[in-house]
C-alpha cells in the first residue's frame, strides 16, 4: 500500500509530492518530490499523528458531572473524592465501553496513540477478579475496537500519603503489594498480545502512594517506559516537605536513576534548579493543560524548561474535554497569560508556535511511549489528514497550517485518520462511532442510575 501525500510533514521539515510505501502496518518507503501513481491513496495535507501521554479513559463518563461550585474549598482533592464515587459503580463492561468512547474522541480529534495510566484493577469491593489483568484486558479490548495505538501503564498504587499511610477504603480497587503488581505486570503482557503494536510500561502512581522500598523494588520489573505523577498540587509539595526535608522532584532524583526512560507527568510545582534537572536527565514532562486547567492545579514554567532544552508531550488525562489542538493551545496560551506576551514559547531560529509544540509534543509524546515518532522509514503508518477545505486552512502552506490548525480551528480540521496503514476516520467521524458511542450511552446510564 502506498499513500501520496500532495504536503506532507516528514522529520525533516514540510515536503510536497511525498510518496509512503506501508507493510505490515510500519513505513517502509519514504520518497519526496515523486509523482503518485496508480492505486495510491491520495491525502491533501498529512501530518503524523500525535501521541496521547496520560489518560485515564473511565474518567471520560464523569466529565462535565463534576462542575457545581459551592462547596467550601472546592479544589482537586474535592475533585478526587467525587471521582472515587464514580470509581465505585463501574463494572468491566462499563468500563471497555467508556474507554472505548474516550478513544474514538481522541483518534477523531489527531491522537493516534494513547499511554493509559491504568490504576482500576480490582472489583468495587477491592477484591482481585478471577484473571488479575480483567481490567487491563478491558483496556486492550477497547483499544481493539477503536484501532487506537496503546502504551499501557499498569499503575502501583499502595499508600495515602508520603511515608507509607495506609490507604483510604476508596482506594480499595487500585491497590496493590510489590508481589501481586508483578504478577499484574504478566497477566497485562498476555492481554496485550493480541494488539500488534501495544507497549507496556510501569506506573508508580506518586510518591504518595509508593515508598522508597518500593519503588526501588519496582523498577527492575519496569520493560519499557516509567511514568509517575509528581508535584501536581501546592499541598502534595507541602506534604512531602513535611515528611521528607525535600520537595518531591527533589527526593525523586535523589533516589532513582531517572533517565530518557520516564515521564513525569504534571510536575507543575517545580523550582528552577528542578527544571534543570528533569532536563538535564532527559525524562518527558507530561503535561495536561485542560485537565490541569480544569482542576485548578496551575502552570508548570514551560518556557523556562523549553529554553533548558527539556522534552515534553501532551496528554488528556481526566478526558474531560478530548481535542489534541486544544492541549497544544492551551499550553501556550496558559504561558502567554502567565508571561503577558506572545508566541512566549518558540525559541532560536523556530518562528512558528504551532510547529514548535507540535513537533515537541510528537517526540515527547513517542519517547514516552516506547515508539518511534513521525512519518519515517520503521515507524507507524499513523497519519492525520488536515482538510484544506476548513475556513482556517484555506490558502496556508507548511508551517501557516499547523499554527492554524492549533490556534484557529475547530471542528472539522481533520478529514481522515490512519492508524497502522488503516483508515478509523473518514470526513471526520470515526468508522464504528456510532455503535461505540450507544454503548458508551448504556453504560453511563446503568452507572447514574446505581
Amino acid at each position: 500500500m502506498h499513500f501520496w501525500i500532495e504536503q506532507a510533514l516528514l522529520p525533516q521539515g514540510w515536503r510536497r509530492g511525498v510518496r509512503v510505501g506501508i507493510a505490515g502496518a510500519r513505513i517502509v518507503e519514504v520518497a519526496e518530490q515523486v509523482p503518485a501513481q496508480s492505486g495510491d491513496q491520495r491525502l491533501a495535507i498529512g501530518v503524523p499523528g500525535l501521541g496521547n501521554l496520560h489518560s485515564h479513559a473511565f474518567q471520560r463518563g464523569m466529565a462535565g458531572l463534576t462542575e457545581v461550585g459551592g462547596r467550601s474549598g472546592d479544589s482537586f482533592w474535592s475533585w478526587r473524592e467525587l471521582m472515587y464515587h464514580f470509581l465505585e459503580r463501574i463494572d468491566p463492561d462499563g468500563f471497555q465501553a467508556i474507554a472505548a468512547q474516550a478513544y474514538v474522541e481522541m483518534l477523531e480529534s489527531g491522537f493516534t496513540r494513547v499511554g493509559e495510566f491504568h490504576y482500576l484493577h480490582h472489583a468495587a469491593d477491592g477484591s482481585a477478579y478471577a484473571d488479575p489483568a480483567e481490567m487491563a484486558g478491558r483496556v486492550a479490548a477497547a483499544a481493539q475496537a477503536s484501532g487506537i495505538g496503546l502504551t499501557l501503564l499498569p499503575v502501583f498504587y499502595a499508600h495515602a500519603d508520603f511515608g507509607g499511610a495506609a490507604p483510604n477504603p476508596s482506594q480499595r480497587r487500585l491497590l496493590h503489594d510489590v508481589d501481586g503488581f508483578a504478577g499484574l505486570l504478566d497477566a497485562s503482557a498476555a492481554a496485550l498480545r493480541p494488539l500488534e503494536d501495544a507497549v507496556l510500561g510501569l506506573a508508580p502512581h506518586s510518591l504518595r502512594a509508593v515508598t522508597g522500598e518500593e519503588l526501588a523494588a519496582l523498577l527492575p520489573l519496569a520493560r519499557g517506559p516509567i511514568h509517575l505523577h509528581i508535584a501536581e498540587q501546592v499541598k502534595e509539595v507541602e506534604a512531602c516537605l513535611a515528611w521528607s526535608g525535600q520537595r518531591p522532584v527533589q527526593w525523586l532524583y535523589e533516589h532513582a536513576a531517572v533517565d530518557a526512560r520516564w515521564c513525569l507527568v504534571h510536575a507543575t510545582h517545580v523550582l528552577p534548579e528542578e527544571v534543570n534537572a528533569i532536563a538535564a536527565s532527559g525524562a518527558v514532562v507530561g503535561l495536561c493543560p485542560i485537565t490541569e486547567a480544569n482542576l485548578g492545579d496551575g502552570l508548570f514554567p514551560m518556557q523556562a524548561f523549553v529554553q533548558a532544552g527539556g522534552r515534553f508531550g501532551v496528554g488528556s488525562d481526566s478526558n474531560v474535554l478530548i481535542d489534541a489542538a486544544e492541549e497544544l493551545r492551551l499550553l501556550e496560551y496558559g504561558q502567554r497569560l502567565s508571561l503577558r506576551g506572545r508566541n512566549v514559547l518558540v525559541s532560536g531560529g523556530q518562528t512558528s508556535s504551532g510547529r514548535h509544540l507540535f513537533q515537541g509534543a510528537l517526540t515527547g509524546a513517542a519517547q514516552a511511549l516506547g515508539t518511534l515518532s513521525g512519518l519515517q522509514v520503521g515507524a507507524a503508518a499513523d497519519l492525520v489528514e488536515l482538510d484544506p477545505r476548513h475556513p482556517a486552512l484555506v490558502a496556508r502552506d507548511g508551517d501557516a497550517l499547523l499554527d492554524s490548525w492549533v490556534f484557529a480551528a475547530r471542528n472539522g480540521a481533520i478529514r481522515s485518520v490512519w492508524r497502522g496503514g488503516k483508515q478509523l476516520v473518514s470526513e471526520g467521524r470515526h468508522s464504528r462511532r456510532d455503535e461505540i458511542a450507544t454503548r458508551f450511552a448504556q453504560a453511563l446510564g446503568r452507572i447514574r442510575a446505581a
